[in-house]
C-alpha cells in the first residue's frame, strides 16, 4: 500500500469519497465498475483490499500494478474455485472485481456484468466508481494500460469519486445471472447511466471494426485497379465493374454510371437487371446515331438473337416494329421481353 500511495502521489491522483461509513462493511466481495486502469490501485488506498491478475504476463510488472496473482491459467470455473478458497481465509483482505471485464468512460452506461464474480459468496458489496480529469477524456477506447499511464502523467491532476454503498445480499435460489444484473441495474441507477446488455467481447468486437475501417482508405489493397475505360477514374471495385459490363451487354442504351451505382447497393446482376426494367431505377438512356453505333460483339451478337428467339416463341405473330397500339398488346410485348432479357442474364 506504500507503493500504490507513492504512485497515486507521482501521478497526481485525488481520491474523494461519500459514505465512508458503509467501507467495507463486513463484505467480502466488492464489485465496482471499471473506467480506468488503475480502478484498484484507487479503492486500495481507502480499505484493505486484493484485485486477482485475469490476463497479462505475471510477474514484476503484476505485482507493480498492484495485482494479485493467483497462479492459475485455466478457465473461469477454476478461477472461481481458487478466489472461493482465497475468501474462505478470513484473514486475507475482500476481494476487488470489475464484472465488465473492460475499461469504460462511465458516463454513458455500464457493460454487461459477467456472472462469475458472483458465484464466489451470497454478499457483495457496490462501489460507485467517477473519474474526471482535465484536457483530456477518461479512458480512451481501445488505449492500453501504458498510454493511460502516459496521459496520467501529462494531464495536472485525476480526480477519483468513489461513492461506496450497502451491501447486496443473494435471494433465495437467486441464479448468479440474475444476480449479477440485479446490482448491475443497482450501480447504474446510483451512477445515472444506462444498464446495458453489451459484453466486453462486444466492445472488443467494435474496436476491431472500426480499426479495420479506419485503416481502410489508407491501405492500398483497399483502392483495386481502375479500369481506363472507366470515367472519372474513381476507385471501383473489380468485382462490381464486372457485373456492370454483364448489365451493360443486356441493357446497352443504360448508362453505366447508373448500373454501377444499383449494383453497389445490390450486388446481384438479375436484382438490377429488374430495377431498371421496372422502372425502379430512373435514368436517361444513352441515344447514339445508327452510323456511330460499333459493331456488336459476339456475346451481343448472341444475346440479340437469344432475345429474338424468346419473344418469337410464346407468340405465333410475326414480330412487328410498329408500336402497339392496344395498351395490353405493348403489356405482353415488354412482359415477353423482360423474360427473354432474364433469361439471358442468367445463362
Amino acid at each position: 500500500r506504500f507503493i500504490v500511495r507513492v504512485m497515486c502521489s507521482v501521478l497526481g491522483l485525488l481520491v474523494r469519497q461519500s459514505d465512508p461509513r458503509l467501507r467495507g462493511a463486513g463484505a467480502r466481495v466488492f464489485i465496482a465498475n471499471h473506467v480506468t486502469p488503475f480502478d484498484h490501485n484507487v479503492v486500495s488506498l481507502l480499505t484493505s483490499c486484493n484485485t486477482p491478475a485475469l490476463s497479462g504476463a505475471p510477474g514484476f510488472i503484476c505485482w507493480s500494478r498492484g495485482f494479485m496473482e493467483l497462479g492459475v491459467t485455466g478457465s473461469r470455473a477454476e478461477l472461481v474455485d481458487s478466489l472461493k478458497e482465497y475468501s474462505a481465509h478470513q484473514g486475507n483482505p475482500p476481494l476487488l472485481l470489475f464484472p465488465e471485464e473492460a475499461a469504460t468512460n462511465g458516463r454513458a452506461g455500464l457493460l454487461r456484468f459477467s456472472s462469475w464474480p458472483f458465484s464466489i459468496l451470497d454478499e457483495v458489496q457496490p462501489i460507485a466508481l467517477q473519474v474526471r480529469r482535465p484536457l483530456v477524456a477518461v479512458s480512451v477506447a481501445d488505449s492500453s494500460w501504458i498510454t493511460e499511464l502516459l496521459w496520467t502523467f501529462f494531464v495536472p491532476f485525476t480526480v477519483y469519486q468513489v461513492r461506496w454503498m450497502p451491501s447486496v445480499p443473494r435471494r433465495a435460489e437467486e441464479r448468479s445471472e440474475d444476480f449479477a444484473l440485479r446490482v448491475q441495474e443497482l450501480l447504474a441507477m446510483e451512477l445515472g447511466v444506462v444498464s446495458t446488455r453489451i459484453t466486453a467481447a462486444d466492445r472488443t468486437e467494435h474496436m476491431k471494426r472500426l480499426r479495420h475501417t479506419a485503416r481502410l482508405p489508407f491501405t492500398p489493397a483497399a483502392q483495386p485497379r481502375v479500369p481506363p475505360s472507366l470515367p472519372g477514374g474513381a476507385p471501383e471495385d473489380v468485382r462490381v465493374v464486372a457485373m456492370a459490363q454483364q448489365v451493360k451487354e443486356v441493357l446497352p442504351h443504360v448508362p453505366l454510371e447508373v448500373i454501377r451505382t444499383d449494383l453497389v447497393q445490390t450486388n446481384c446482376v438479375d436484382t438490377t437487371i429488374a430495377n431498371l426494367l421496372e422502372g425502379r431505377v430512373p435514368f436517361f438512356p444513352e441515344s447514339k446515331e445508327a452510323g456511330d453505333l460499333p459493331a456488336p460483339s459476339t456475346s451481343q451478337a448472341a444475346a440479340a438473337s437469344g432475345i429474338q428467339g424468346s419473344v418469337a416463341a410464346p407468340s405465333s405473330k410475326p414480330a412487328t416494329k410498329q408500336f402497339a397500339k392496344s395498351p395490353v398488346e405493348r403489356h405482353l410485348s415488354l412482359q415477353e421481353r423482360k423474360r427473354a432479357l432474364y433469361d439471358y442474364a442468367r445463362r
